[in-house]
């Protein structure tokens, strides 16, 4: 097995057989995902790196230094120097930089910096090119990606089939969905739009998959046109005739490798593409054939961010199995842990075998943060072999997971103290400053369409007023049987050019609510539970007001809350949140589970 240091020098001497002074490497695929397939995790293949979110940039020469560098932000801060090796790559955090500002800086005059333009989007083309220009250097999209001609092993993409998501689950059909979309092209004046965000697909054509480790779609690409057809381009192994029946005849289903000539066939006419969504390799073909494009939105992302009432109903239903499940691990942790045999992977498998044993889990959600000690301070922390560490009694045990269900997805985090012995004063009390964080958004009541970044810093207050903070949003959208992040809505500091916009929050969006805090080297403390943007009423109101429907039920470990530190309010809210948790749980519990959650939701 070649080194990663292997790797790399072999990636430089392609580099130099393409005349290349250097080349970006994202983690992302023809369709921005966010989790990819194992083809084309071409990041962690060339240096280690496991994160959901990076990018490194390689030059053919390594002059000062090590001549690459790897980007990431502050989830990752503490893993990207455990996994890379730091005489290969700088280590560079973002949004303090970035690799257009990298390259400005490093790259040679005259440079010729390569990257693939299916896995990058136009604006970010577009800037790493006019950092370079003001060196004489320029941005050239290569032909073919050079990670994989020299990645001798590389997994070929899923063969698995694309799957109809049925009507009882969806809440609206996809003859439905397309008449929507025709009227909002009619709306733009456009003839097409081009749909390549791999869960703006699969909720347009109620279809699944599993192409994507914990994300159920398929590989899969749509134009869409005004007159309500669809194109749907696949691989035509994945296609049987259950998927073609469901998709109906105004869908035509197309060879994958159709819709570049597809994308060029579209010459003289109007498209809508999304400039966030779509790689620039997309913006390339259409615009190199004479077609007018439209840089707006992807219709499918709003529509899907909402979620129907059958949606929501069904959203409901998964989180009081997954947060039965959830309960039966906690009681169990709660006397295993304490004898110092488990560890994060034995947890981890006890959890999932507990989604399990619902009959209905079809995958999770994300791969567990299974955090011990130490290994919870990393807010994105990936347990494996290597890592692995011992739940030593007396210290803090994180665990972030999620389930997949035909009903929904859910995402939870709990963090726990495993005994004997009572939690320090310092844990405690950074819990408490976070519970009261989580309090506070779970209670926010705001103007309709708000921005999520509004809210941002209900969660963050407690935590600031010791001097303390964390280096994560508090809220992510998340989907319906689809992927766990979910844009466009979320809850997070608003700064530079981000501040006073986002996406305002609208009911039926589906959030995480997880304020957290991180001591590096010793703890980690995160609660996390999904809500639901709903509409309220209030007495007297000037206008239309919204808040939040908890939507995840699962105790939350009172041997971790300095009860001193909260508002009568806050403790009304706690008895309150348990009362309704046991209401939900106690009848899909039973025998010593259930005693369990009998004194876990007690109230304070």
């Amino acid at each position: 097995m070649q080194t990663h240091e292997a790797r790399l020098e072999a990636l430089r001497a392609e580099l130099g057989r393409r005349g290349l002074d250097g080349f970006v490497i994202p983690i992302s695929d023809e369709h921005m995902s966010e989790y990819v397939g194992g083809y084309a995790q071409r990041l962690a293949w060339l240096t280690g790196f496991g994160g959901s979110a990076g990018t490194a940039v390689v030059l053919k020469d390594a002059v000062n230094g090590p001549g690459a560098a790897i980007f990431v932000d502050g989830r990752y801060t503490i893993q990207v120097r455990e996994q890379i090796d730091g005489r290969l790559y700088e280590y560079q955090s973002v949004p303090q930089t970035s690799p257009a500002a990298w390259l400005g800086q490093n790259a040679p005059a005259g440079a010729r910096i390569g990257y693939d333009a299916w896995l990058h989007a136009k604006p970010w083309a577009d800037g790493v090119a006019k950092a370079l220009a003001a060196k004489g250097a320029t941005l050239v999209a290569v032909e073919s990606n050079p990670i994989d001609a020299v990645w001798e092993d590389q997994p070929a993409p899923s063969p698995a089939l694309a799957v109809p998501h049925a009507d009882q689950y969806a809440g609206q059909s996809v003859a439905e969905k397309r008449a929507v979309l025709a009227q909002w092209l009619a709306d733009q004046g456009a003839d097409a739009a081009v749909v390549t965000a791999l869960d703006g697909v699969a909720w347009l054509l109620n279809m699944r998959g599993a192409d994507v480790d914990r994300t159920p779609v398929a590989l899969s690409f749509v134009v869409a046109h005004a007159d309500g057809t669809v194109d749907l381009f696949i691989d035509p192994d994945k296609v049987n005739a259950d998927l073609v029946a469901h998709l109906g005849n105004a869908v035509r289903v197309q060879d994958r490798a159709a819709f570049v000539p597809a994308l060029q066939a579209l010459a003289g006419k109007t498209v809508a593409v999304d400039p966030e969504r779509a790689v620039a390799a997309v913006f390339h073909a259409l615009e190199g054939a004479g077609a007018r494009v439209l840089t707006l939105t992807d219709p499918t992302v709003l529509p899907k961010a909402c979620k129907n009432p059958v949606e929501q109903a069904g959203h409901r239903a998964a989180q009081a199995r997954d947060g039965a499940a959830v309960s039966r691990f906690l009681h169990w942790l709660s006397q295993a842990a304490p004898q110092g045999t488990e560890t994060e992977l034995s947890a981890a498998a006890r959890l999932m075998a507990e989604r399990e044993k619902t009959g209905l889990l079809k995958d999770l959600s994300f791969d567990t943060i299974s955090g011990a000690g130490p290994n919870a301070a990393i807010p994105h922390y990936h347990v494996d072999e290597q890592s692995n560490r011992a739940i030593a009694p007396g210290s803090v045990y994180l665990v972030d997971s999620g389930g997949q269900y035909l009903d929904g997805t859910t995402d939870i985090t709990r963090t726990v103290w495993i005994g004997p012995g009572e939690a320090p004063a310092e844990v405690k009390d950074r819990f408490t400053r976070v519970l009261k964080g989580h309090i506070a958004i779970d209670q926010a009541v705001f103007p309709l369409g708000t921005p999520g970044g509004a809210l941002d810093s209900f969660a963050r207050q407690f935590l600031w007023a010791a001097g303390l903070d964390y280096a994560h949003g508090t809220g992510h959208g998340v989907g319906s049987f689809l992927a766990v992040h979910e844009g466009p809505q979320r809850i997070a500091k608003a700064t530079g050019a981000q501040a006073g916009t986002g996406q305002g929050l609208l009911p039926g969006m589906i959030l995480s609510n997880e304020p957290g805090y991180y001591k590096a080297g010793e703890y980690g403390i995160r609660i996390e539970n999904l809500v639901l943007v709903e509409t309220r009423d209030i007495a007297g109101a000037e206008g239309a007001f919204c808040g939040f429907e908890t939507l995840t039920f699962v105790p939350i470990d009172r041997a971790l809350v300095d009860v001193a530190l909260l508002t009568p309010a806050e403790r009304a809210w706690w008895n309150d949140y348990h009362a309704r948790t046991h209401a939900l749980l106690a009848p899909l519990l039973d025998g010593a589970d259930l005693a369990w959650l009998d004194g876990a939701c007690a109230a304070i």
